[in-house]
């Protein structure tokens, strides 16, 4: 019986959308401590995680007998230990409601990778995206480029479904061609996935198009039983606010990059819907939030983290007096210590 955290929830469900390059482990504790609810990791690729075992699953058999439910003496290889890919979303034991995101488009690889998240990774749930348009992905047939491939699709949401004890959730657009996101729902409707979230954009209109929260409101409408989030074009707390008050049927939103240089946006809202006000962030209430993310990066990933912090604090910085300058030294900043120094001065 899969454990279904998403029932237990307070709504509105407000959640941390999956972002590559942006969603770490650091990130995510930043926007939990300020109001997420639900944080999704960077995607992880299914491929990589099965070819991280191809010396132990040569055959058909191999394969089957790895997933079978009634083996327990799984091995898993000795290079899982070294995954890149298991690497990317490792968590902190502080983070909740934590789930990782898979991309691919083979479901015996989904089906493995399914079972090494479980199993390894231990998160709260598992998220299969299907709403990817970035070139890398979708050129390589996955993402939003499962949308129009039904039985596939239907496959891969299976393949996961039936190799966790995890609840599985899917993260959809509002369309690509002449697939719908509702078509694409009334597609895999029962199947027993417990979330969708939304981003009401098609994948023709990327990340600027006009964002179609009634759709997202008649996907809730196909499948009421299911947890359904919008998301997309999200970039300050009065944003949210509106979308949940005109659309009173969604369970929450997905958040993405309306969190660049402030993951206070989440309690924000949630102030907005109870007190009416929202509480602004000064200068040095940021310095503090940029040190104590810094620290949460370089614990995670020493020096590689320090070249990874510096777009968090270019954009922690954005619209205040003397941040081009100031910009021009943190993106070279190279340790906590030099940090320091550069918040102290300016």
């Amino acid at each position: 019986m899969k454990n279904n955290f998403w029932e237990k929830l307070k709504k509105p469900i407000l959640a941390l959308a999956p972002m590559a390059g942006v969603t770490d482990s650091a990130f995510r504790q930043i926007c939990q401590k300020n109001g997420a609810d639900v944080v999704y990791s960077e995607m992880a690729n299914v491929s990589a995680l099965f070819f991280t075992l191809t010396p132990k699953l040569k055959t058909e058999d191999d394969i089957s007998n790895f997933l079978d439910p009634k083996n327990k003496k799984v091995d898993f290889g000795v290079g899982i230990k070294f995954s890149k890919t298991l690497g990317l979303v490792k968590s902190s034991k502080k983070e909740k409601c934590y789930v990782i995101q898979l991309f691919g488009k083979d479901p015996v690889h989904f089906a493995v990778a399914a079972k090494i998240i479980t199993e390894k990774a231990k998160p709260a749930g598992i998220d299969i995206n299907f709403g990817c348009p970035a070139k890398k992905v979708f050129g390589h047939g996955s993402g939003c480029a499962l949308m129009p491939q039904k039985k596939l699709a239907r496959e891969i949401i299976s393949a996961v479904i039936e190799n966790t004890n995890l609840p599985v959730s899917i993260k959809i657009r509002a369309g690509i061609g002449e697939t719908s996101a509702l078509k694409f729902v009334k597609n895999v409707a029962d199947l027993d996935f417990k979330a969708v979230m939304v981003h009401g954009r098609t994948y023709e209109g990327k990340f600027t198009g006009k964002v179609d929260f009634k759709l997202v409101e008649k996907i809730k409408k196909i499948i009421p039983e299911k947890i359904i989030l919008a998301n997309g074009g999200i970039t300050k707390p009065e944003d949210g606010f509106e979308i949940l008050k005109n659309h009173p049927d969604l369970d929450g939103l997905g958040i993405a990059r309306g969190t660049f240089g402030q993951p206070w946006i989440f309690q924000q809202i949630k102030d907005l819907i109870k007190k009416g006000k929202y509480k602004t962030y000064s200068l040095p209430m940021i310095k503090k939030v940029m040190i104590e993310h810094t620290e949460l990066l370089w614990k995670e990933k020493e020096n590689r983290g320090m070249f990874e912090i510096r777009k968090h604090l270019a954009w922690y910085i954005k619209g205040f007096p003397g941040a081009s300058e100031m910009r021009k030294k943190l993106v070279l900043v190279k340790s906590l210590k030099e940090l320091k120094n550069i918040l102290d001065k300016n």
